[in-house]
């Protein structure tokens, strides 16, 4: 979310250029199914997607439509009217449970045989840096896929190559129903998680791919403090608590929190003893500035003490 690499991307085959030209990459996927809906499993059929879709408007405009659980909810209960009931209950139901967890599973499995623990740092980072870039100002980016057009932005350095990850997985799934990139990055972020022995993290499926890079300075910075770091994420919607909890993922990778493949709570753990403030070299090195923000914020620092019990982010559904 808010880390770098010293990978370069001169050589890249996932450069702007290459994208823009190579025939791998076509925008937007869009998706023969319904947005709306998701399979899980068939003891509980469908969920609503609250993930962000643009569409296409006939005056040719782009509008997103924020598809909440309430809304989703709302059009499951009315669908019913709308068709004969046999018809919706019979093929509806039936058919979409079977075809849409079919889907996710073979998603899921494509992306276990690719994503190791020693690539889900990278992974999990992608979806931040691809979802991040949501602002609720203007209702812009988000999990769209728009990161395959930002490889080259500072930020972004190093994201080729986990991307590279996925897209193995990718064309397997791709050769018996299309998905788009930001289903693919989205569930490859819950696994990444898992295959780490995180929580198990159910996504739902439906998102399109943007057709262009979403704008600039979206993300936060790895030097923003405590007030800078509340104000960027209260943008896209993140309360003081889910901003401390989602940091929590940087015990993944090479942060200095605890094993760089253990999906656990020793960022809270180590993050409260300050081990930057150490004479110590190599301690001074752990962690970045944002992190270290966060404990000397009064605020964040009571969601800290409380993180250490639980594991990151586990209440918070990746959508």
């Amino acid at each position: 979310m808010m880390s770098s690499s010293a990978a370069t991307l001169s050589s890249s085959p996932f450069s702007s250029s290459s994208i823009y030209a190579s025939s791998e990459f076509k925008f937007p996927s869009f998706s023969q199914r319904s947005c709306l809906l998701t399979v899980e499993s068939r003891a509980k059929p469908y969920t609503a997607c609250s993930s962000t879709v643009n569409n296409t408007s006939a005056s040719g405009q782009i509008r997103h439509c924020s598809l909440s659980r309430r809304r989703g909810l709302a059009f499951s209960a009315t669908l019913p009217f709308l068709l004969p009931l046999h018809e919706f209950v019979d093929n509806f139901g039936a058919k979409a449970a079977e075809s849409g967890e079919s889907e996710y599973m073979r998603i899921k499995e494509e992306i276990n045989r690719v994503v190791t623990k020693g690539k889900a740092a990278g992974v999990l980072r992608l979806v931040f840096h691809d979802a991040g870039t949501f602002d609720m100002d203007d209702n812009s980016g988000g999990m769209n896929g728009s990161i395959v057009y930002e490889l080259e932005r500072p930020e972004n350095t190093g994201l080729n190559k986990s991307l590279k990850v996925l897209e193995k997985a990718k064309k397997e799934v791709d050769a018996i129903q299309s998905v788009s990139w930001a289903d693919m990055i989205a569930v490859g972020g819950a696994e990444a998680v898992s295959v780490c022995g995180g929580p198990k993290i159910p996504v739902a499926l439906g998102r399109l791919d943007s057709m262009k890079p979403d704008p600039e300075g979206k993300l936060p910075q790895e030097t923003l403090d405590a007030s800078g770091l509340k104000k960027c994420f209260q943008r896209k919607g993140f309360s003081t608590q889910e901003l401390v909890a989602l940091s929590g993922a940087h015990t993944l990778g090479s942060k200095g929190f605890g094993s760089p493949v253990a999906f656990d709570n020793s960022y809270f753990k180590i993050l409260l003893e300050k081990p930057w403030k150490s004479s110590n070299g190599m301690s001074s090195m752990i962690g970045l500035p944002s992190d270290h923000a966060i404990v000397e914020d009064d605020e964040c620092l009571r969601f800290a003490f409380e993180n250490p019990l639980k594991l990151p982010f586990s209440s918070y559904p990746l959508s």
